[in-house]
This record gives structure tokens, C-alpha cells and sequence, in this order.
């Protein structure tokens, strides 16, 4: 079999299983419970000290 058919093939069938299986996962783990904590106390972060910059013990937390 030439290399491009086999690789074509593997393409068509088992790489696209594959990667929407992987898109399947990324879903779910975005979407799982307890993740929306995370996600606002990341989005929160430009916020956390607009008066002035963070001390040294502040910045680590």
C-alpha cells in the first residue's frame, strides 16, 4: 500500500474518531461541575488590587 493511501485512510477513519473524541473531553472538562470557581477567580485577577500594586507576600498568593 503507498504511503499516502495508508495515511489518508488512518485520516478519514481513526484520526477523526480520535479527535472529536479529544473535542468531547475538552468539553467536559470545561464544563464540569466546580469549574466555574476557578474560571471567575482567574477572570477576577487584572482586578485584584486597582489602588495599588501588590506587595511581595500578596503577589505570591
Amino acid at each position: 500500500m503507498e504511503t499516502y493511501s495508508f495515511l489518508r485512510e488512518f485520516a478519514d477513519s481513526w484520526m477523526l474518531l480520535f479527535l472529536f473524541t479529544f473535542f468531547l473531553a475538552i468539553v467536559v472538562w470545561v464544563f464540569r461541575p466546580g469549574a466555574s470557581k476557578e474560571y471567575r477567580d482567574t477572570a477576577s485577577i487584572p482586578f485584584r488590587h486597582e489602588d495599588k500594586p501588590a506587595t511581595d507576600k500578596e503577589a505570591r498568593t
